[in-house]
């Protein structure tokens, strides 16, 4: 038997690093691509030419018309965000889409009483979601009433189980949250309306995977969101509601830990988060606004603009460690050309005492005044750039530096939005 080399691909920071492009690019060398966790709240752009494609549910390995796409049990499932986003991708000229496509039957539903719960909740308290209803669902799936996509194939009990959730969720939007409740009959019809798209998506994917793998195929395991933003061990309770660590492709799509071979970390050259939540390198500035404008740091998914800051050293070391990580991948390197001085947080002062890795939990990264590196900057173009020694001597000192402090080589450097705009110092799929 043939050994697969399975790669996990996950983000170190708060998410956004461009791990949509990443992913599409090393799919090049994988037989399927692997969600694992999430909802339709994270978005991968990906740019192909002068064609951009925002995805939310589908495996960004779907832009290859030969590649099976798997979405595992660990995602919270719309299905009206997954059929609309396979009819964008089919109107986009994608190949084969629904063919190629296979959804896990344990998959939890995101249903209507869901997004009203969460909408009513982040306007009583402000957590920064984007009222999808992903946090709903996940309590749902914890509290071992949820909906799930296998229910659709009986009709009879999908109603008598929708019943009895609409009576516990109605009761707290009206008594609760004073919110319109969710009428019954016409969640059933419309949702029952989709399953003969969904049905024949379902498929048993801990046997698929399990399959591909002993055959010797490579798969490729996409994490959305980031690191710290991981329900667990991120920036609580400024986090998602689900497991967003490397470790959690294994429960989320049902493939042994030991089959998980390399974890490729996403960062960017510096640092961004959407939404509420404590950012010790945040600069709210015009250096700040700059790097918003060059790098188009806006959400894919919700437009809200991205916040910005200084590349956080501290912070990446609590992700590698978390992770396990193998290798980073730095991305948006050209959106620093230009800048005279650049700084690197190396770690956090907390009441007087120095910390070199980011502390657990909100309350206490507050707490942090970051302490700074700073590093000369460069004037020269790095866009598109695809050799290492092409580079200036200021970026690629700037990168050893990040290596150095990190304690995991970089593996890949991206140098814009299109494919081909990569350097590739060692290929994740090599032995």
């Amino acid at each position: 038997m043939s050994v697969a080399r399975n790669v996990v691909v996950i983000g170190t920071q708060w998410g956004d690093e461009g791990k949509g492009k990443i992913v599409d690019w090393l799919t090049d060398r994988a037989q399927g691509v692997v969600r694992f966790q999430g909802g339709h709240n994270a978005g991968h752009t990906l740019v192909i030419g002068d064609k951009k494609t925002v995805l939310h549910l589908i495996p960004s390995g779907i832009l290859r018309s030969q590649v099976d796409c798997f979405i595992g049990n660990g995602v919270v499932l719309s299905p009206e965000a997954l059929l609309a986003e396979m009819d964008e991708l089919g109107q986009a000229g994608v190949k084969n889409v629904e063919a190629r496509l296979i959804i896990s039957e344990a998959c939890p539903l995101i249903l209507p009483y869901h997004v009203a719960l969460d909408q009513a909740r982040e306007a009583a308290k402000k957590i920064g979601t984007t009222g999808r209803g992903i946090g709903p669902a996940y309590e749902d799936k914890a509290a071992r009433r949820a909906l799930r996509l296998q229910d659709l194939m009986h009709p009879e009990r999908f109603a008598a189980k929708l019943e009895t959730l609409l009576d516990f969720h109605n009761f707290v939007l009206k008594n609760y949250y004073k919110q319109a409740t969710i009428d019954f009959r016409k969640t059933l019809d419309e949702t029952l309306a989709l399953a003969p798209r969904l049905v024949p998506l379902i498929a048993d994917v801990p046997r698929a995977l399990y399959h591909a793998n002993k055959a010797g195929k490579n798969l490729l395991f996409e994490g959305a969101q980031g690191a710290l933003l991981d329900i667990d061990h991120g920036t609580y309770p400024y986090v998602t509601s689900s497991n967003c660590v490397a470790g959690a492709a294994a429960a989320g799509a049902g493939i042994g830990p030991m089959h998980l071979h390399y974890v490729l970390g996403i960062t960017k050259a510096y640092s961004t988060r959407v939404g509420e939540g404590p950012f010790p390198t945040e600069l709210s500035d015009d250096v700040g606004e700059r790097l918003r404008q060059r790098g188009r740091e806006f959400g894919a998914t919700t437009g809200r603009p991205r916040r910005t800051g200084w590349f956080d050293a501290a912070a990446l070391k609590r992700s590698i460690q978390l992770n396990g990580v193998s290798g980073l991948c730095i991305t948006k390197l050209d959106v620093l050309d230009g800048a005279e001085t650049l700084k690197i947080c190396v770690g956090y002062k907390i009441d007087g005492e120095l910390s070199e890795i980011l502390p657990v939990g909100a309350e206490e990264l507050e707490r942090c005044e970051p302490v700074y590196e700073e590093m000369p900057g460069w004037q020269e173009n790095t866009v598109g750039v695809k050799a290492h020694d092409k580079l200036p001597k200021a970026a690629r000192d700037y990168l050893a530096r990040v290596e150095k402090l990190c304690g995991v080589p970089i593996d890949m450097i991206s140098t814009g939005p299109e494919r081909d705009e990569t350097i590739v110092l060692r290929h994740p799929f090599q032995p």
